[in-house]
């Protein structure tokens, strides 16, 4: 909580690195919304990935958890396999995928090339950089995989006995049964992937450092060149609250909409 109320007492100053710290007003928000045009871009930026990487990513996640709740013999392994990426460092993972999106020698590109396939620069070219950081970003699907997983398991087989016996397939069953059951669980992830792609920054610094052309210059990037690259502390704070705020009003429609789609098994009627 300190370090929260710190930040946003150094958001009304004009607050260096180093040297006196002036006290200025609301004069940093001012400057965001009515001089900074790079604020606005970053933000495009930001909700263009958001809005690409999260749905791709939640179905994904639960593509593989329906996958490996599956009681087949080795499917140990496979649950170890796909959550093992979320354990490995985000340096680790910048370089592997680095290598892989590389453009004259990517592994992505030689298998593009197999299928006749032309393959992009991925993380030079202004119009494929994004699509790049959105498939590297892939590898905390394993988090969310392991969720639905557990939110899998949870449901009674009762349930599924009784559906198959009143002659229900598996598409009707998992619209029926699976899908209304585990929207709980569909909330929870939803909400930590959105706060987690508006917050995204390691991967951006470590693969494309914003570019080509500002192209992947995303908000949290632009936070940090701020705080660290321009000293600009105060203006920084100013900027990462801007973004709290914006977090709060997606989160909080979020939870509001809920009520109409996300199932309640001890509220039924």
């Amino acid at each position: 909580m300190g370090p929260l109320i710190m930040s946003l007492i150094m958001s009304f100053f004009n607050w260096p690195v180093i040297g006196e710290r002036v006290f200025t007003g609301f004069s940093n928000y001012i400057e965001l919304f009515t001089k900074d045009t790079q604020f606005y871009k970053s933000l495009f930026i930001t909700f263009k990935f958001t809005v690409i990487f999260v749905p791709v990513n939640i179905v994904l996640s639960l593509l593989l958890a329906l996958l490996i709740s599956q009681d087949l013999k080795g499917m140990s392994f496979f649950r170890i396999i796909f959550y093992l990426p979320t354990v490995v460092s985000s340096v680790a993972i910048s370089i592997i995928w680095g290598w892989i999106l590389n453009g004259e020698y990517g592994i992505l590109n030689y298998f593009l090339s197999i299928l006749k396939i032309t393959g992009p620069d991925w993380l030079n070219s202004e119009k494929y950089s994004i699509f790049a950081l959105i498939i590297a970003s892939g590898w905390t699907v394993g988090v969310m995989m392991l969720v639905f997983y557990t939110a899998l398991k949870s449901i009674p087989y009762e349930l599924y006995e009784s559906a198959i016996i009143d002659g229900a397939n598996n598409i009707v069953i998992f619209f029926k049964i699976t899908l209304p059951l585990i929207t709980p669980t569909l909330l929870f992830n939803l909400v930590t992937a959105i706060i987690g792609a508006l917050q995204n920054l390691a991967l951006v610094i470590l693969l494309t450092n914003g570019g080509p052309l500002n192209s992947t210059y995303m908000y949290g990037l632009f936070v940090y060149n701020n705080a660290f690259k321009k000293s600009r502390l105060g203006y920084a704070s100013a900027s990462a609250w801007v973004m709290f705020i914006f977090i709060l009003i997606i989160t909080g429609v979020i939870f509001k909409s809920s009520k109409k789609w996300v199932y309640n098994y001890n509220n039924k009627e």
